[in-house]
């Protein structure tokens, strides 16, 4: 008798995810991965650090451990030397992840991604692809994962052979396929991001929707339009960065104040606050998204917002915000006048 499988009995009759992404920014802050090649040398050298960001992502609230294989891949390998650790590099990430998941009743998921392969026009590059995905989706199925994310795709092509590479290679797992919003509702190859999403979703994709890319606010237009199309679970793990109508992508924001590209060095002078990514969980909750997370420059406390917005109560919970305990900004009947008025008075700012 085959059992259910875990992200599909989740996903059941409406039911939803938190998903947390965004290990390769968040270790390159810490300063384990190097900006440019991106590449995730750190579950080698240094396993207990990853080890680490799943326990601080499930403490927040993820549901989900993604194992950190994304750009654990071929051709990004070859770029620093190390293709013959693509093995060793994936297993770890994976045995790991299965490890933090089961030891707090998570799912785990494998990881595939853009490759930076791809080429529309030259099947040889397509040949090339599947290769680099059959090598993760392989190692991903035997590493005990229970569903398989294919994310990041820009070109419509390399989604679906990232979908069929994962139905044919992947033991029976289910597949959950999210793209890269480019700047207009049209991908690289043409493709409208809903009729991509929708073609996907009957090519055999267990959820479709966007990831990276777009923040909040432009990516829940285009989320609103997939899910007047497709059937199924549609996910949303937008970029945690302000990203606007006039500069709709984290590549095209510019450095407050000047026309400088703020991607990727100074993205933090772009940061959304906890108050957009609270509205940005309220309104996925309220349309019915079912796999929501963050991406790119996601953190801890990042998740937990998330998490609460769909009515979970992690264990990070419990060290959520209490400002009215703050000294000077806090219940002014708890405090004496000498702060709650005097220093109040000389901090600079008329809020009260």
């Amino acid at each position: 008798m085959s059992t259910e499988n875990a992200l599909l009995k989740r996903l059941k009759n409406g039911g939803n995810l938190v998903v947390a992404e965004g290990y390769i920014f968040e270790f390159e802050r810490k300063g384990y991965l190097q900006a440019g090649t991106f590449v995730p040398e750190v579950t080698i050298e240094h396993p207990e650090l990853v080890m680490q960001m799943y326990e601080e992502f499930v403490h927040a609230g993820s549901d989900v451990v993604l194992a950190f294989t994304y750009y654990a891949h071929r051709e990004k390998l070859r770029l620093i030397g190390r293709e013959n650790e693509l093995e060793a590099m994936n297993r770890a990430a994976l045995q790991m992840a299965r490890q933090v998941a089961d030891k707090h009743g998570c799912l785990m998921a494998g990881n595939i991604s853009n490759t930076t392969a791809y080429i529309p026009d030259d099947p040889e590059s397509h040949a090339k692809v599947e290769q680099i995905f059959k090598e993760q989706v392989v190692i991903a199925a035997e590493g005990g994962a229970d569903y398989i994310v294919g994310e990041t795709f820009g070109h419509f092509g390399e989604a679906s052979i990232a979908l069929q590479a994962i139905l044919k290679y992947g033991k029976g797992l289910p597949a959950v396929i999210t793209l890269s919003p480019p700047a207009t509702d049209t991908m690289i190859d043409g493709v409208t991001l809903a009729d991509a999403c929708k073609r996907l979703e009957d090519a055999g994709a267990a959820v479709v929707g966007l990831n990276c890319g777009r923040g909040p606010e432009t990516m829940l237009p285009a989320i609103r339009e997939i899910m007047k199309v497709c059937k199924g679970p549609v996910a949303a793990l937008p970029v945690t960065y302000r990203t606007t109508p006039q500069e709709p992508t984290f590549f095209s924001l510019t450095i407050p104040g000047t026309k400088s590209r703020a991607f990727p060095l100074e993205l933090c002078t772009c940061l959304c606050g906890r108050c957009h990514i609270e509205e940005f969980a309220n309104q996925c909750r309220e349309m019915g998204v079912q796999y929501v997370g963050l991406c790119c420059g996601n953190s801890a406390n990042m998740t937990r917002i998330v998490a609460q917005g769909y009515g979970r109560t992690p264990p990070a919970a419990r060290y959520a915000p209490a400002m009215e305990k703050h000294f000077i900004f806090g219940d002014k009947t708890k405090f004496k006048d000498t702060y709650t008025e005097g220093i109040r008075a000389h901090v600079g700012g008329d809020f009260d």
